[in-house]
Protein backbone atom coordinates (compact mmCIF):
# COMPACT_ATOMS: atom_id res chain seq x y z
CA UNK A 1 0.00 0.00 0.00
CA UNK A 2 1.26 3.50 -0.85
CA UNK A 3 2.46 5.59 2.09
CA UNK A 4 2.14 9.33 2.65
CA UNK A 5 3.89 11.41 5.31
CA UNK A 6 2.00 14.45 6.62
CA UNK A 7 3.78 16.94 8.84
CA UNK A 8 1.70 19.00 11.24
CA UNK A 9 -0.92 16.25 10.97
CA UNK A 10 -2.96 17.60 13.89
CA UNK A 11 -3.41 21.06 12.38
CA UNK A 12 -6.07 22.38 10.06
CA UNK A 13 -4.52 21.40 6.70
CA UNK A 14 -2.60 18.45 8.11
CA UNK A 15 -5.68 16.80 9.60
CA UNK A 16 -7.70 17.46 6.43
CA UNK A 17 -4.86 15.83 4.48
CA UNK A 18 -4.92 12.78 6.74
CA UNK A 19 -8.67 12.33 6.31
CA UNK A 20 -8.49 12.64 2.52
CA UNK A 21 -5.43 10.40 2.13
CA UNK A 22 -6.97 7.65 4.24
CA UNK A 23 -10.04 7.76 1.99
CA UNK A 24 -7.75 7.56 -1.04
CA UNK A 25 -6.22 4.33 0.30
CA UNK A 26 -2.88 5.55 1.65
CA UNK A 27 -1.13 4.41 4.78
CA UNK A 28 -0.59 7.78 6.46
CA UNK A 29 2.23 8.65 8.84
CA UNK A 30 1.72 11.90 10.73
CA UNK A 31 4.52 13.93 12.29
CA UNK A 32 3.21 16.13 15.10
CA UNK A 33 4.53 17.56 18.36
CA UNK A 34 1.77 20.02 19.33
CA UNK A 35 3.88 23.16 19.12
CA UNK A 36 0.64 25.04 18.37
CA UNK A 37 -0.15 24.84 22.11
CA UNK A 38 3.19 26.53 22.81
CA UNK A 39 2.62 29.14 20.12
CA UNK A 40 -0.99 30.04 20.89
CA UNK A 41 -1.99 28.45 24.20
CA UNK A 42 -3.95 25.34 25.22
CA UNK A 43 -7.01 26.22 23.12
CA UNK A 44 -4.86 25.74 20.02
CA UNK A 45 -3.55 22.31 21.04
CA UNK A 46 -3.53 19.72 18.26
CA UNK A 47 -3.55 16.73 20.63
CA UNK A 48 -7.35 16.23 20.60
CA UNK A 49 -7.32 16.11 16.80
CA UNK A 50 -4.40 13.68 16.75
CA UNK A 51 -6.16 11.37 19.21
CA UNK A 52 -9.36 11.56 17.18
CA UNK A 53 -7.59 10.70 13.93
CA UNK A 54 -5.74 7.78 15.52
CA UNK A 55 -8.95 6.38 17.00
CA UNK A 56 -10.87 6.74 13.73
CA UNK A 57 -8.36 5.40 11.19
CA UNK A 58 -6.45 2.13 11.41
CA UNK A 59 -4.21 3.22 8.52
CA UNK A 60 -3.05 6.39 10.29
CA UNK A 61 -0.02 6.39 12.59
CA UNK A 62 1.00 9.48 14.56
CA UNK A 63 4.64 9.96 15.51
CA UNK A 64 5.56 12.63 18.05
CA UNK A 65 8.48 14.32 16.35
CA UNK A 66 9.86 17.84 16.00
CA UNK A 67 10.82 18.52 12.37
CA UNK A 68 13.89 20.38 13.66
CA UNK A 69 15.25 16.93 14.62
CA UNK A 70 17.08 16.07 11.40
CA UNK A 71 18.13 12.58 12.51
CA UNK A 72 14.62 11.73 13.69
CA UNK A 73 13.07 12.95 10.43
CA UNK A 74 15.58 10.97 8.37
CA UNK A 75 14.82 7.83 10.38
CA UNK A 76 11.08 8.09 9.67
CA UNK A 77 11.68 8.52 5.94
CA UNK A 78 14.13 5.62 5.89
CA UNK A 79 11.61 3.30 7.57
CA UNK A 80 8.93 4.10 5.00
CA UNK A 81 11.12 4.63 1.93
CA UNK A 82 9.98 1.55 0.02
CA UNK A 83 6.34 2.66 -0.21
CA UNK A 84 6.59 6.43 0.25
CA UNK A 85 4.83 8.24 -2.60
CA UNK A 86 3.76 11.57 -1.13
CA UNK A 87 4.93 14.10 1.46
CA UNK A 88 2.57 16.89 2.53
CA UNK A 89 4.44 19.43 4.63
CA UNK A 90 2.07 21.63 6.63
CA UNK A 91 3.98 21.93 9.93
CA UNK A 92 4.91 25.56 10.64
CA UNK A 93 5.06 28.46 13.01
CA UNK A 94 2.29 30.41 11.22
CA UNK A 95 1.99 33.79 12.97
CA UNK A 96 3.50 37.20 12.11
CA UNK A 97 3.24 38.37 15.71
CA UNK A 98 4.65 35.22 17.27
CA UNK A 99 7.61 35.20 14.88
CA UNK A 100 8.66 38.64 16.09
CA UNK A 101 8.63 37.40 19.69
CA UNK A 102 11.00 34.47 18.98
CA UNK A 103 12.69 34.77 15.57
CA UNK A 104 15.11 31.92 16.13
CA UNK A 105 12.39 29.38 16.83
CA UNK A 106 10.31 30.70 13.94
CA UNK A 107 13.19 30.33 11.47
CA UNK A 108 14.31 26.97 12.82
CA UNK A 109 10.83 25.48 12.47
CA UNK A 110 9.88 27.03 9.15
CA UNK A 111 13.19 27.06 7.30
CA UNK A 112 15.46 24.47 8.91
CA UNK A 113 12.60 22.05 9.49
CA UNK A 114 11.71 22.20 5.81
CA UNK A 115 15.35 21.60 4.85
CA UNK A 116 15.43 18.51 7.10
CA UNK A 117 12.36 17.11 5.34
CA UNK A 118 13.71 17.82 1.87
CA UNK A 119 17.03 16.19 2.64
CA UNK A 120 15.30 13.15 4.12
CA UNK A 121 13.14 12.87 1.02
CA UNK A 122 16.13 13.25 -1.30
CA UNK A 123 18.08 10.59 0.60
CA UNK A 124 15.32 8.00 0.93
CA UNK A 125 12.45 8.71 -1.50
CA UNK A 126 13.49 11.24 -4.16
CA UNK A 127 10.59 10.30 -6.44
CA UNK A 128 7.94 11.01 -3.80
CA UNK A 129 5.85 14.11 -4.50
CA UNK A 130 6.80 16.86 -2.05
CA UNK A 131 3.98 19.34 -1.34
CA UNK A 132 4.85 22.43 0.68
CA UNK A 133 2.32 24.78 2.29
CA UNK A 134 3.97 28.11 1.57
CA UNK A 135 2.28 31.50 1.97
CA UNK A 136 1.50 34.66 0.05
CA UNK A 137 3.61 36.44 2.68
CA UNK A 138 6.68 35.51 0.60
CA UNK A 139 5.71 38.58 -1.51
CA UNK A 140 6.08 40.82 1.52
CA UNK A 141 4.10 44.04 1.30
CA UNK A 142 4.54 44.53 -2.47
CA UNK A 143 0.79 43.95 -3.01
CA UNK A 144 0.27 47.18 -1.04
CA UNK A 145 1.77 49.13 -3.96
CA UNK A 146 -1.14 48.10 -6.19
CA UNK A 147 -3.37 51.03 -7.30
CA UNK A 148 -6.31 50.15 -5.08
CA UNK A 149 -9.56 52.09 -5.15
CA UNK A 150 -11.48 52.63 -1.94
CA UNK A 151 -15.08 51.46 -2.10
CA UNK A 152 -17.78 51.54 0.54
CA UNK A 153 -16.79 48.29 2.26
CA UNK A 154 -13.58 47.19 0.58
CA UNK A 155 -10.47 48.12 -1.33
CA UNK A 156 -10.49 46.96 -4.95
CA UNK A 157 -8.32 46.90 -8.06
CA UNK A 158 -9.56 48.61 -11.22
CA UNK A 159 -11.16 46.14 -13.61
CA UNK A 160 -8.49 46.59 -16.27
CA UNK A 161 -5.51 45.87 -14.00
CA UNK A 162 -3.42 42.80 -14.84
CA UNK A 163 -3.99 41.40 -11.33
CA UNK A 164 -7.71 42.16 -11.14
CA UNK A 165 -8.52 38.47 -11.56
CA UNK A 166 -5.94 37.62 -8.92
CA UNK A 167 -2.21 37.84 -8.27
CA UNK A 168 -0.07 35.17 -9.90
CA UNK A 169 3.48 34.04 -9.14
CA UNK A 170 4.98 36.64 -11.47
CA UNK A 171 4.94 39.16 -8.60
CA UNK A 172 8.43 39.74 -7.21
CA UNK A 173 9.36 38.69 -3.69
CA UNK A 174 12.19 41.27 -3.49
CA UNK A 175 12.44 44.83 -2.14
CA UNK A 176 9.59 44.51 0.33
CA UNK A 177 8.88 44.16 4.05
CA UNK A 178 7.91 40.56 4.72
CA UNK A 179 7.63 40.23 8.50
CA UNK A 180 9.98 37.70 10.08
CA UNK A 181 7.42 34.98 9.46
CA UNK A 182 7.36 35.87 5.76
CA UNK A 183 11.16 35.62 5.62
CA UNK A 184 11.31 32.17 7.21
CA UNK A 185 8.61 30.87 4.89
CA UNK A 186 10.30 32.45 1.86
CA UNK A 187 13.54 30.68 2.75
CA UNK A 188 11.68 27.37 2.92
CA UNK A 189 9.81 28.12 -0.31
CA UNK A 190 13.04 28.78 -2.20
CA UNK A 191 14.62 25.63 -0.80
CA UNK A 192 11.67 23.51 -1.94
CA UNK A 193 12.01 24.99 -5.42
CA UNK A 194 15.76 24.41 -5.42
CA UNK A 195 15.46 20.73 -4.50
CA UNK A 196 13.08 20.45 -7.43
CA UNK A 197 15.41 22.16 -9.88
CA UNK A 198 18.80 20.99 -8.61
CA UNK A 199 17.90 17.39 -7.78
CA UNK A 200 14.97 16.89 -10.16
CA UNK A 201 12.54 16.05 -7.35
CA UNK A 202 8.78 16.54 -7.86
CA UNK A 203 8.16 19.54 -5.60
CA UNK A 204 5.48 22.22 -5.36
CA UNK A 205 5.03 25.38 -3.31
CA UNK A 206 1.42 26.38 -2.74
CA UNK A 207 1.51 30.04 -1.73
CA UNK A 208 -1.72 30.23 0.20
CA UNK A 209 -3.85 33.17 1.19
CA UNK A 210 -6.18 32.55 4.13
CA UNK A 211 -6.52 28.80 4.71
CA UNK A 212 -9.57 27.99 6.75
CA UNK A 213 -12.29 25.54 7.68
CA UNK A 214 -14.34 24.22 10.59
CA UNK A 215 -11.40 22.43 12.20
CA UNK A 216 -9.43 25.66 12.64
CA UNK A 217 -8.65 26.28 16.30
CA UNK A 218 -9.72 29.92 16.08
CA UNK A 219 -6.71 31.21 18.01
CA UNK A 220 -6.22 34.95 18.37
CA UNK A 221 -2.96 35.05 16.44
CA UNK A 222 -3.90 32.50 13.80
CA UNK A 223 -7.10 31.58 12.01
CA UNK A 224 -8.79 34.72 10.70
CA UNK A 225 -12.32 33.57 9.84
CA UNK A 226 -12.56 31.00 12.62
CA UNK A 227 -11.45 33.47 15.30
CA UNK A 228 -13.78 36.11 13.90
CA UNK A 229 -16.74 33.74 14.14
CA UNK A 230 -15.67 32.59 17.59
CA UNK A 231 -15.66 36.18 18.85
CA UNK A 232 -19.08 36.78 17.31
CA UNK A 233 -20.52 33.73 19.09
CA UNK A 234 -18.80 34.24 22.44
CA UNK A 235 -18.97 38.04 22.71
CA UNK A 236 -15.18 38.39 22.90
CA UNK A 237 -13.90 41.67 21.50
CA UNK A 238 -12.27 41.51 18.08
CA UNK A 239 -9.66 44.04 16.94
CA UNK A 240 -9.25 44.92 13.28
CA UNK A 241 -5.75 46.23 12.54
CA UNK A 242 -5.61 49.07 10.03
CA UNK A 243 -7.04 49.99 6.63
CA UNK A 244 -10.45 50.93 8.12
CA UNK A 245 -11.42 47.27 7.92
CA UNK A 246 -11.48 47.40 4.11
CA UNK A 247 -8.51 45.06 3.57
CA UNK A 248 -9.43 42.13 1.33
CA UNK A 249 -8.48 38.46 1.70
CA UNK A 250 -9.37 35.43 -0.34
CA UNK A 251 -10.24 32.34 1.68
CA UNK A 252 -9.91 28.69 0.71
CA UNK A 253 -11.51 25.79 2.56
CA UNK A 254 -9.08 23.14 3.80
CA UNK A 255 -10.85 20.44 1.77
CA UNK A 256 -10.43 22.43 -1.46
CA UNK A 257 -6.74 22.99 -0.72
CA UNK A 258 -6.08 19.31 -0.04
CA UNK A 259 -7.92 18.56 -3.26
CA UNK A 260 -5.31 20.72 -5.01
CA UNK A 261 -2.52 18.74 -3.32
CA UNK A 262 -3.93 15.49 -4.66
CA UNK A 263 -4.47 16.97 -8.10
CA UNK A 264 -0.79 17.95 -8.22
CA UNK A 265 0.26 14.52 -7.01
CA UNK A 266 -1.67 13.04 -9.93
CA UNK A 267 0.45 15.03 -12.41
CA UNK A 268 3.56 16.28 -10.59
CA UNK A 269 6.53 18.19 -11.94
CA UNK A 270 9.68 19.72 -10.51
CA UNK A 271 9.86 23.13 -8.81
CA UNK A 272 6.22 24.09 -9.37
CA UNK A 273 4.91 27.27 -7.72
CA UNK A 274 1.27 28.32 -7.50
CA UNK A 275 -0.64 31.03 -5.68
CA UNK A 276 -3.64 29.31 -4.13
CA UNK A 277 -6.68 30.63 -2.33
CA UNK A 278 -10.33 31.34 -2.79
CA UNK A 279 -9.70 33.53 -5.82
CA UNK A 280 -12.43 35.75 -7.17
CA UNK A 281 -15.11 33.27 -6.09
CA UNK A 282 -14.26 33.34 -2.37
CA UNK A 283 -12.94 36.59 -0.93
CA UNK A 284 -14.07 39.32 1.44
CA UNK A 285 -12.98 42.44 3.26
CA UNK A 286 -12.90 42.55 7.05
CA UNK A 287 -16.08 44.64 7.07
CA UNK A 288 -17.81 42.16 4.77
CA UNK A 289 -16.65 39.21 6.88
CA UNK A 290 -17.98 40.87 10.04
CA UNK A 291 -21.37 41.39 8.41
CA UNK A 292 -21.51 37.74 7.33
CA UNK A 293 -20.56 36.50 10.81
CA UNK A 294 -23.21 38.67 12.43
CA UNK A 295 -25.89 37.47 10.02
CA UNK A 296 -24.99 33.80 10.41
CA UNK A 297 -24.61 33.93 14.20
CA UNK A 298 -27.62 36.20 14.70
CA UNK A 299 -25.78 38.59 16.98
CA UNK A 300 -23.53 41.64 16.76
CA UNK A 301 -19.75 41.41 17.00
CA UNK A 302 -18.07 43.59 19.62
CA UNK A 303 -15.16 44.97 17.62
CA UNK A 304 -12.82 47.91 17.24
CA UNK A 305 -10.83 49.16 14.25
CA UNK A 306 -7.43 50.59 15.13
CA UNK A 307 -5.30 52.71 12.84
CA UNK A 308 -2.07 50.70 12.90
CA UNK A 309 -1.83 47.68 10.61
CA UNK A 310 0.42 44.71 11.28
CA UNK A 311 3.92 44.97 9.78
CA UNK A 312 3.96 43.59 6.25
CA UNK A 313 0.20 43.02 6.24
CA UNK A 314 -1.60 43.11 2.91
CA UNK A 315 -4.23 45.68 1.97
CA UNK A 316 -5.57 43.40 -0.77
CA UNK A 317 -4.93 39.83 -1.73
CA UNK A 318 -6.80 37.64 -4.19
CA UNK A 319 -4.99 34.66 -5.73
CA UNK A 320 -5.00 33.99 -9.45
CA UNK A 321 -6.11 30.35 -9.70
CA UNK A 322 -5.88 30.07 -13.48
CA UNK A 323 -2.24 28.85 -13.66
CA UNK A 324 -3.09 25.89 -11.40
CA UNK A 325 -6.35 25.19 -13.21
CA UNK A 326 -4.51 25.22 -16.54
CA UNK A 327 -2.13 22.52 -15.32
CA UNK A 328 -4.79 20.60 -13.37
CA UNK A 329 -8.14 21.25 -15.09
CA UNK A 330 -10.04 18.72 -12.94
CA UNK A 331 -9.66 20.84 -9.80
CA UNK A 332 -12.28 23.38 -8.78
CA UNK A 333 -13.01 24.91 -5.34
CA UNK A 334 -16.40 24.02 -3.90
CA UNK A 335 -16.77 26.64 -1.12
CA UNK A 336 -17.29 30.39 -1.05
CA UNK A 337 -16.80 32.64 2.01
CA UNK A 338 -20.38 32.38 3.22
CA UNK A 339 -20.34 28.59 2.90
CA UNK A 340 -17.07 28.44 4.85
CA UNK A 341 -18.38 30.67 7.62
CA UNK A 342 -21.65 28.76 7.93
CA UNK A 343 -19.76 25.49 8.30
CA UNK A 344 -17.39 27.03 10.88
CA UNK A 345 -20.39 28.30 12.84
CA UNK A 346 -22.45 25.13 12.67
CA UNK A 347 -19.58 22.83 13.65
CA UNK A 348 -18.43 24.97 16.59
CA UNK A 349 -21.37 27.00 17.90
CA UNK A 350 -22.31 24.53 20.64
CA UNK A 351 -18.76 24.36 21.99
CA UNK A 352 -18.20 28.13 21.73
CA UNK A 353 -21.55 28.90 23.34
CA UNK A 354 -20.33 27.22 26.53
CA UNK A 355 -17.41 29.68 26.59
CA UNK A 356 -19.83 32.58 26.20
Amino acid sequence: MATAIVTGSGGLIGSESVERLVREGFDVVGLENDMRARFFGPDASTRPTTRRLAARHATFTSIELDIRDAAGVSDVFARHAADLELVIHTAAQPSHDWAASDPQTDFAVNANGTLNLLEAARSHAPDATFVFCSTNKVYGDLPNALPLVEQDKRLELPAGHRYHGGIDASMSIDASTHSLFGVSKAAADLMVQEYGRYFGMPTVCFRGGCLTGPNHAGAKLHGFLSYLMRCTVTGERYTVFGYDGKQVRDNIHSADLVGAFLAFHGAPRSAAVYNIGGGRASNCSMLEAIELCERIAGRALDHAIVADNRVGDHRWWISDLEPFRADHPGWKPSYDVEGILREIHDRNVERWSVIA
